[in-house]
């Protein structure tokens, strides 16, 4: 069973325009509304590939109701965290004329305590017991920065496997209580270790630090069109991503994620999850619809990387 936690979720309206100017009233296009967030958009991923997920989210407002709505219209099933303030929107907005795309990301509901109190609680109380648990995503207004933290102490007290993929000192503290798996940009791997890194050797070493401090078992750094670099204490190896051409990179780091777990929840080792989960990042970055990875799409980019 693969469970995701978002605290800030988002409905995410995309639209176009064949210009963005300032300070005049634009005429986009009909928009498009999408449920959004690291966490959500995993589950969504792994429903898109052919697996079962539940995504658990804190949910405000017509926002967090419109979410429910739209996860029901993808098949994905979901367990709605009450909160009291309301789900954040974001923009994303197509210039048509220059192909350039904008994002506005809101910064979400201040929590207050019972709030985020109220999101580990739902961990703690699944009736069936996850196998997997991801914690993806910024944390909003008012969250402690030591929340994912939290969540990695309840996974473990429920004897599954914790991945962690977020930012700033929310996946340090994280990293200090002890996780299965991170999933650090190169940026993030500096922060987190202390280091500075200018190639995949200093990278290689970086993430092993990591792992000798008993923060992580595994790293899985992502390099963007490289791929990414999987480190264990059994060594380490740069997975090339297949050769695609870019539509937009919408989705492409939630769709690893959603790739690498849905191929561990299958049983495969892994080498070859994290195989499956590069060919879905690039099966993202290809979809022209600017969204996550497709299954079709992902099964023949995985198939070229054997």
């Amino acid at each position: 069973m693969i469970v995701t936690l978002t605290v800030n979720p988002a409905v995410d309206a995309s639209t176009g325009i064949d210009k963005v100017v300032p300070e005049h009233k634009m005429k986009c296009r009909e928009a498009t509304y999408k449920p959004g967030g690291g966490g959500v958009n995993v589950a969504r991923a792994v429903h898109r590939l052919g697996g079962k997920s539940l995504a658990v989210y804190a949910s405000g407002g017509l926002h967090g109701q419109l979410i429910g709505s739209l996860l029901d219209q993808e098949g994905v099933a979901w367990q709605a965290v009450p909160i009291t303030g309301q789900t954040r929107e974001n923009l994303i907005v197509l210039e048509e004329s220059s192909g350039k795309q904008f994002r506005f990301d809101m910064p979400g509901p201040s929590f207050n305590e019972r709030d985020w109190e109220a999101c580990l609680q739902a961990l703690k109380q699944l009736e069936a017991a996850p196998d997997i648990i991801v914690a993806s995503g910024s944390l909003p207004p008012g969250c402690p920065n030591d929340f994912y933290g939290r969540v990695a102490e309840i996974a473990k007290a429920r004897q599954a496997r914790i991945i962690v993929d977020t930012s700033g000192e929310a996946l340090q503290l994280a990293a200090d209580a002890g996780v299965y798996l991170l999933k650090p940009n190169l940026r993030e791997l500096e922060e987190l270790s202390g280091r500075t890194i200018g190639n995949l050797k200093e990278a290689e070493e970086a993430a092993l630090s990591l792992i000798d401090e008993g923060r992580t078992e595994v790293v899985v750094v992502s390099l963007g069109s490289e791929g990414a670099l999987l480190v264990t204490k059994e060594g380490s190896e740069h997975i090339q991503s297949p050769k695609v051409k870019v539509a937009s990179v919408v989705g492409a780091g939630d769709s690893l994620v959603g790739g690498l777990v849905y191929s561990l929840s299958q049983g495969h080792p892994l080498r070859e999850a994290v195989r499956y989960g590069v060919a879905s990042g690039a099966a993202a970055v290809m979809n022209p619809e600017r969204e996550l990875c497709r299954r079709e799409d992902t099964e023949r980019l995985y198939a070229e990387m054997e």
